[in-house]
């Protein structure tokens, strides 16, 4: 779990790997990640927005903008969370994902709430100790 909070907006993320629809041999690699905005302020706000880098372990950056998360802009009131899943492929076996969201207030404010990094490992990476 990896979590940021920014403005009273808490941000939390729990990757996992998922090997059912992972394809090691292909070089397809998987994960769901479950996603907790809690706001903990003491306005309501609106996820307008997201931003996402994703970089796999070869330092290759993918980026990804669009408006809300999984179709919709939450509003979401004093002392509410709002959850969602969602997934990411990559062609490697780790990598690392991170980024911001936009969100609007109730007087018209905006900020970018921090999306913790958050790294996606599965069970093929190779494992080093230093």
């Amino acid at each position: 779990m990896y979590r940021a909070v920014t403005r009273g907006i808490q941000v939390t993320v729990t990757p996992e790997y998922l090997p059912e629809r992972s394809e090691p041999d292909e070089s397809q690699y998987f994960w769901a990640y479950r996603v907790e905005i809690l706001n903990l302020s003491g306005e309501r706000v609106q996820l307008r927005a997201r931003y996402w880098q994703i970089t796999d372990e070869h330092g290759k950056v993918h980026e990804v903008r669009g408006p809300g998360v999984v179709g919709e802009q939450p509003v979401i009131e004093s002392g509410a969370a709002f959850e969602y899943t969602s997934g990411c492929p990559l062609t490697t076996p780790t990598g690392i994902m991170v980024g911001h969201y936009l969100m609007v207030t109730e007087r018209n404010e905006s900020f970018q709430a921090e999306i913790p990094a958050f790294s996606l490992d599965s069970p093929h990476a190779n494992r080093t100790v230093n």
